[in-house]
């Protein structure tokens, strides 16, 4: 059943406001998927703060150009278009998207927009394969932690070795 000049309205609106929010924007088609797929990939998708909006390519177009976003190769999106917005970390959507990519053959990725530009296919692949914020938070911690722990192994070996020591000149008495 057609979708009224009032639902598409509300689509164009609700795309509108994910594009001009969101930190990154990951474009897949998602045609063929099954209800259980689509509803793993949902669930995928809310389990990292990604919001998924599914619209025709006419609709994203129309929502694209009411938000100020240019410089989108829109022939490149074939079929109905699942939109991935990420709000808060800025590779969620790519990860999700590929990953779910790998697994389900028949999704493919047309692109995304990080920092208000577009980028193609390949790049939301290479974004994926970035680590998350958390990772690179935890790496960094890691290595400013990394002098203070060896400053503390370098002292404990101090107080090994005069134990060591005291230990054999008791030995050596007894």
């Amino acid at each position: 059943m057609p979708k009224s000049k009032k639902q598409k309205q509300d689509t164009v609106g609700s795309l509108m406001s994910g594009l001009k929010a969101a930190k990154a924007v990951v474009f897949a088609n998602f045609q063929g998927l099954t209800v259980a797929q689509s509803e793993e990939l949902r669930k995928n998708s809310r389990t990292e703060n990604v919001e998924m909006l599914a619209a025709k390519k006419t609709l994203v177009k129309r929502a694209l150009d009411e938000a100020g976003i240019t410089g989108i190769d829109s022939n490149a999106f074939q079929g109905g278009i699942a939109t991935f917005l990420a709000t808060g970390d800025e590779i969620a959507a790519a990860k999700v998207v590929s990953g779910f990519a790998k697994k389900h053959e028949i999704m493919t990725i047309f692109g995304g927009i990080l920092e208000g530009k577009f980028i193609d296919a390949a790049a939301v692949k290479a974004l994926a394969a970035l680590p998350s914020k958390k990772e690179l938070l935890g790496k960094l911690v890691g290595t400013l932690n990394a002098p203070v722990s060896g400053f503390v192994n370098v002292l404990v070996g101090n107080l090994r070795g005069l134990v060591s020591v005291l230990n054999n000149i008791k030995n050596a008495k007894a």
